[in-house]
């Protein structure tokens, strides 16, 4: 059974503050990755520790980013942090900081290019649900449908059979060709041999021909070529596993309100969520 859900938008605003310098206290080591982005320029602030993680956040061209470090240092994550009731740590961290008169987020958290209209916009927090659509946009896709309509993101495993039969029930419908949705596929392999055969996918010159030679039984299609880079499947897979989503297909989009939506399996209400696909920008 299908299951859509409404991701709220949380928005937070900064207003401006005293000029501010951190405190002098010696700050926990940098994890190298993000050493690197200060070696590139980025700006960076010590958010403090919480749930036993050094966070830290960082702008660059006017984007931020957030880090936690785990108690061993034997790892980072990048995102927002909840805890265990829900509440975003990450917000009050960010509070926390502005509290404490630091105005980097008012300077610094819009792009350089922005005209007089938009420059003194007070900075606006990227909630879950934007980082969320940001990272699937950003994942290693493939279109079905044409350039232009209304776009659907989907996590899809070769040998889903219910990712078939969602493609299926799209193609019955002519939603392709009547260019009412561009499916953009996210490949990803929960086995050794699905894994390949996404890999394949998305290393093919000519996916959409492949993927639909493999619906229709052609075992020749998506072969498991272990010599295959997995290195954009596995960059699919870490960020469906970072949203906690486990199952296929996993379908985002956004609706014509401008929220973002989650559908988790085969929709129910597939005309709905069709004529819910917000209108191509």
């Amino acid at each position: 059974m299908s299951k859509i859900f409404a991701v709220f938008t949380l928005v937070l605003f900064l207003g401006a503050m005293p000029a501010f310098a951190q405190s002098t206290d010696p700050l926990p080591e940098l994890p190298e990755p993000i050493q690197n982005l200060v070696s590139e320029g980025a700006q960076i602030r010590y958010l403090g520790k919480d749930n036993n993680m050094d966070a830290w956040l960082t702008i660059k061209n006017g984007v931020e980013q957030y880090f936690y470090v785990l108690p061993d240092r034997s790892a980072f994550v990048m995102g927002v942090m909840f805890d265990k009731s829900g509440k975003l740590v990450t917000v009050q961290q960010v509070d926390r900081l502005r509290s404490q008169g630091d105005t980097l987020l008012d300077t610094l958290a819009e792009f350089p290019e922005a005209d007089n209209a938009t420059k003194n916009k007070p900075f606006e927090f990227q909630t879950p649900a934007e980082q969320m659509f940001s990272d699937i946009e950003s994942s290693n896709w493939i279109a079905l449908g044409q350039p232009g309509a209304p776009v659907m993101y989907s996590f899809i495993d070769p040998q889903c059979t219910h990712c078939h039969a969602f493609i299926r029930s799209l193609q019955a419908e002519k939603y392709f060709e009547k260019a009412q949705i561009q499916l953009r596929m996210i490949p990803v392999g929960f086995k050794e041999q699905t894994r390949a055969q996404a890999a394949f996918l998305i290393a093919s010159p000519n996916p959409q021909d492949r993927w639909f030679k493999h619906m229709d039984g052609d075992e020749n299609a998506l072969p498991a070529k272990t010599e295959i880079n997995q290195q954009g499947v596995q960059r699919n897979l870490a960020i469906m596993q970072s949203w906690k989503f486990n199952v296929t297909p996993m379908i985002i989009y956004r609706g014509r309100d401008g929220s973002v939506k989650l559908v988790r399996g085969k929709p129910e209400d597939l005309s709905g969520v069709i004529a819910d696909l917000a209108a191509p920008g």
